[in-house]
């Protein structure tokens, strides 16, 4: 039983990951300050975005800050705690993968849940803050000049692996699983935001702070 026990810790620390993620925030806290449903308005995702076309930006922010910490949480306490219960760099790529899976597919809301962006940056935090911090330079960047949230998390998404190859012994030592980890994570997020792209390329992509129509 010992011989299993790393490997079942393993699977609890992913297990309590994704559940982590399947918390919806943009529809908890919606509900808890009274506004409409966000998978009923605007693009319909239960995104910290997608709140702000309710007019409400506290809403947002809370939205947000919930969905990044619950991307950054399980990564955590597997830097603060795993390596006593042997849980190395490949449980944090999984329990940071699983977490934002959590938040794509919750089961606590019929596996239907948003595009993943502010997870996302929660878990590249968990990688290293200044990993973070360079996603989240390029996020602000790319939105200040197109105000199109899509293009800044798209752009992310797509350099994230980039900046932790470029950071390789100078801010930290990259780890093959974690790396697999941005790609697989980026992959998904291009993935999600397909429609999006499709808009984008025809000129009809909704711009930051936009309402919803009528």
């Amino acid at each position: 039983m010992q011989d299993f026990s790393p490997l079942l810790l393993w699977a609890a620390a992913v297990l309590a990951a994704y559940l982590i993620g399947s918390l919806s925030f943009a529809v908890i806290v919606s509900r808890f300050m009274g506004l409409n449903d966000p998978r009923s308005y605007g693009s319909k995702n239960p995104g910290a975005t997608n709140v702000l076309r309710s007019g409400n930006k506290l809403a947002a922010v809370a939205t947000l800050l919930l969905d990044a910490v619950k991307g950054w949480l399980p990564m955590a306490l597997v830097q603060w705690q795993g390596a006593a219960y042997g849980l190395g760099d490949g449980a944090l790529a999984a329990v940071g993968l699983a977490a934002f899976l959590g938040h794509l597919y919750p089961v606590f809301f019929g596996f239907k849940g948003g595009k993943g962006v502010a997870t996302a940056a929660g878990v590249l935090f968990g990688v290293h803050w200044m990993l973070g911090l360079a996603c989240m330079g390029t996020w602000a960047l790319v939105a200040y000049v197109s105000r199109y949230s899509s293009l800044s998390a798209l752009s992310c998404a797509m350099l994230a692996p980039l900046y932790y190859v470029l950071g390789d012994r100078g801010l930290w030592y990259v780890d093959r699983s974690v790396l697999l980890m941005l790609v697989v994570m980026g992959a998904l997020l291009i993935y999600r935001h397909k429609e999006n792209i499709s808009k984008l390329l025809q000129g009809k992509e909704s711009k930051l702070g936009a309402k919803p129509k009528s």
